[in-house]
C-alpha cells in the first residue's frame, strides 16, 4: 500500500502536465501513488499522459466539473495515510514529499506539512520569491488574515484530517483552496517546512483565475470563517479584507497588461486602502502597482506589450539562473523531463 497519494486535477493542461508528473516521479521518497484525475480534457492532455509508464501513475477520466470536485474524486480514490495535491502546471522540488512527512512524524500533533513557494514562468524560469513563512501548531488566527499556504500544490495532509472535515467546497468557484485550509486549521495543528519547494506557475498569455469570481468566492469565505471564529479575533476581518483586496491587486496585474485588468487592479488598490490605508506606506511597492495599473489602462496593448517584454529581457540579462534540485534564488530552474 502507498503511504502517500498525490492527485493531479487536469484539465486541457497538455503544455505543463508532463513537467510536472517529471517533479513527482523524481521525488526522493517513492512510496506514493499519482491520481490523474483528467476533468474532461478536450487537448492532448489524456494522450501526453498515457504515454508516461510508471506502475505508480494512475489515470482516471471524467466530464468536465472543476478543481473541486476533481479533488474529491482523488480524495475518493486514494489509498494512502497522506494525500497532497499538486495543479497540473505546479511544479515540486525533489524533496518536498519527504522533508514535509519527516516533519509530520517529528511533529505528532499535527497533521498538515507545508512549504514554501516560488513562482515560475510558462518556461520555468524563476521570476520572484512567493510566499516565505513560517507558522506552526494553531494557524488559525494567520490563515485568516491571509492565504499564507499559497496554493493547492502545497501541503501534505493526513487524509484522516480530510475525512474529519470534508472535501472541498464544489459551491466555490474560486478560494476552496482557501476555505479547506481554514476548516483544517480549526481542528487541526500545521508545521512548516522553511524552505522552497513549490513553484508556482504564472502564465503571461492569460488572466489565471476570473479575479471577479475569486473576489466573490473570497468574501464567501471571509463571512464564512469569521462567523465560526473565536471572539477575541473578530477585529481583524478589516485587515483580512484589506489583505484579500491586496492580493487580487496584484493578481488581477499577472501576466501581459490589458485595460480589464488594469482597471480592475485599480477597483481593488482602492478597496484595500479602504479596508487598511497603513500598507500603502511602502511607497515604492505603491508606485510599482500604479505604474503597472496606468501601463494596463492607458498604453495601447501593443505598446505597453513591447515595453513589458524589453523589461523582462532586461531582467532575464542580468539575472543568474536556479535549479530545482536545491531551488536557490537566483539560478536556472532545470528539472529532471520524462523522455
Amino acid at each position: 500500500m502507498p503511504l502517500i497519494s498525490v492527485i493531479i486535477p487536469a484539465h486541457n493542461s497538455e503544455k505543463t502536465i508532463k513537467a510536472t508528473i517529471a517533479s513527482i516521479l523524481n521525488q526522493t521518497f517513492a512510496n506514493f501513488e499519482l491520481l490523474i484525475i483528467n476533468d474532461g480534457s478536450t487537448d492532448t492532455t489524456l494522450e501526453t499522459v498515457k504515454q508516461i509508464e510508471d506502475s505508480r501513475l494512475q489515470i482516471f477520466s471524467y466530464p468536465n466539473s472543476g478543481v473541486a470536485v476533481s479533488r474529491n474524486r482523488g480524495i475518493s480514490l486514494s489509498q494512502g495515510d497522506f494525500i497532497s495535491f499538486i495543479d497540473a502546471d505546479d511544479l515540486w522540488t525533489p524533496d518536498k514529499l519527504e522533508l514535509q512527512l519527516k516533519a509530520l512524524q517529528a511533529n505528532s500533533q499535527a497533521e498538515v506539512a507545508y512549504s514554501w513557494t516560488d513562482w515560475i514562468d510558462e518556461n520555468d524560469r524563476w521570476l520572484h520569491p512567493g510566499i516565505h513563512t513560517t507558522f506552526n501548531g494553531d494557524v488559525l488566527q494567520h490563515l485568516l488574515l491571509t492565504d499564507f499556504i499559497g496554493s493547492g500544490s502545497n501541503p501534505l495532509i493526513y487524509a484522516s484530517a480530510l475525512q474529519k472535515v470534508g472535501g472541498f467546497d464544489d459551491s466555490l468557484t474560486n478560494a476552496h483552496d482557501w476555505d479547506m485550509w481554514l476548516r483544517l486549521a480549526r481542528c487541526c495543528e500545521f508545521v512548516a517546512v522553511p524552505s522552497v519547494q513549490i513553484l508556482y506557475r504564472i502564465c503571461t498569455n492569460s488572466m489565471s483565475t476570473n479575479v471577479w469570481g475569486m473576489e466573490a468566492a473570497s468574501l464567501k469565505v471571509i463571512e464564512k470563517h469569521y462567523e465560526h471564529a473565536p471572539t477575541s479575533i473578530q477585529y481583524r476581518k478589516q485587515q483580512t479584507l484589506a489583505n484579500r483586496y491586496r492580493y487580487l491587486t496584484f493578481k488581477a496585474l499577472e501576466g501581459n497588461p490589458c485595460q480589464k485588468k488594469g482597471l480592475a487592479s485599480a477597483q481593488f488598490l482602492l478597496l484595500s486602502v479602504k479596508y487598511q490605508a497603513a500598507w500603502t506606506h511602502n511607497k515604492k511597492t505603491i508606485m510599482i502597482v500604479l505604474f503597472k495599473i496606468l501601463l494596463s489602462t492607458l498604453i495601447p496593448y501593443r505598446f505597453a506589450f513591447l515595453f513589458i517584454k524589453i523589461l523582462k529581457k532586461t531582467k532575464e540579462n542580468s539575472s543568474n539562473i536556479v535549479t530545482v534540485q536545491g531551488v536557490e534564488t537566483g539560478q536556472k530552474i532545470s528539472l529532471h523531463r520524462i523522455k
